[in-house]
């Protein structure tokens, strides 16, 4: 099958493939968009049971990419990349300098940074053989752990929606079920903690989960039963696709708002959650800190501003569910609307006039 027939071909600007006999690389790089600056987005390293599977996961990330950096307002385009391999096994010093090569012989269009099979020690590697990699430790430049800022937008963007649909201004008293206790979610319960809220913490990690219970008077739930609990806001900060036909009914929650990507097993679930009357925070606007923090380290941002930037997080949250709210539309159409729009008008100025 040709790339252009694959369902989530979505007018990608440029597939690349890379395979070099001499290391074992074999990567795909997808630039979906430049049209708001360099397509950025992270390498992701993991052992596909096929090409096709990479393909299709790359072209589904690449995509978001571009419509995060554009809701974060970033100045970067949408793009990722996957490298085929176990990084447990298959990750070797030759293998990261080819692939850095790769990046490199995109001339900037694409920049690389961290992503799931690829942390802070392959960075500096990479960077060895390309300029076009970020997110990590430069002497000399703002970036590092995006975690904490990652946590910060969460918090403020959960704020937000208990504003909308709660009308208060605090977590203080509002029941909140923290699904996911890595850096971003523990970040938010002691953000959460700290204000007032009361709650519930789920995590495969024993470890993490009594550790909150024991720093934030949290109380425990299952993994497998935590987004259905009885709750006012369902919090998602672990694995995606928490949404879906099986808990779509029965989330209890008015609010779901967390870090986790791709919370949505479809985007129709966004339409589900409204119709029942629950308010949802999309995910790639929601979790925008990390890729700020990137993007502060590329164009030279100092601290100040890019926590400022982190911060907008909430007013471009609350203008989405205004919006929403007055379209009778579904949150997560409507921030991929403001996206498209913002993508379209880059390309063609003349469409602010028409509009």
């Amino acid at each position: 099958m040709s790339v252009f027939d694959f369902p989530d071909f979505d007018h990608h600007e440029e597939v690349a493939f890379f395979d070099d006999r001499h290391t074992g690389l074999r990567a795909i790089v997808a630039i979906h968009s430049t049209a708001l600056g360099p397509a950025c987005g992270g390498t992701r390293m993991y052992p596909y049971a096929g090409s096709d599977d990479a393909l299709t996961d790359v072209l589904r990330l690449s995509r978001g990419m571009s419509y995060k950096n554009a809701i974060a307002d970033v100045g970067l385009g949408g793009g990722k990349a996957v490298i085929i391999g176990d990084p447990a096994r298959d990750k070797t010093e030759a293998r990261l300098l080819a692939y850095g090569r790769a990046v490199d012989s995109l001339g900037g269009r694409y920049i690389t940074a961290m992503d799931v099979g690829m942390g802070p020690k392959d960075m500096p590697v990479l960077a060895r053989a390309t300029k076009h990699v970020a997110g990590y430790d430069i002497p000399g430049k703002t970036g590092g752990d995006s975690g904490p800022l990652t946590a910060l937008g969460v918090f403020v963007g959960l704020k937000a929606a208990v504003k909308h649909k709660l009308g208060i201004e605090t977590t203080k008293g509002v029941t909140v079920a923290i699904q996911g206790l890595g850096k971003v979610g523990m970040g938010l319960a002691k953000r959460l903690h700290e204000e007032g809220a009361r709650l519930i913490v789920a995590d495969v990690n024993a470890d993490a989960v009594r550790r909150a219970v024991e720093a934030f008077g949290a109380r425990e739930a299952s993994p497998d039963m935590v987004a259905t609990g009885v709750c006012d806001v369902f919090s998602p900060n672990a694995l995606g696709a928490v949404v879906n036909d099986e808990t779509v009914g029965a989330i209890k929650a008015k609010i779901v708002a967390g870090g986790a990507n791709n919370q949505l097993a479809r985007d129709a679930h966004g339409r589900m959650l409204m119709e029942r009357g629950i308010l949802y925070a999309p995910d790639y606007v929601i979790n925008g800190g990390g890729i700020i923090r990137v993007a502060g380290q590329i164009h030279g941002w100092d601290d100040a501003e890019i926590e400022h930037r982190v911060l907008a997080i909430a007013p471009t949250l609350d203008a989405i569910f205004r919006r929403a709210a007055a379209e009778h539309k579904p949150t997560n159409e409507i921030a991929d609307r403001i996206a498209e729009e913002r993508m379209a008008l880059a390309v063609d100025p003349s469409r602010a006039a028409a509009e």
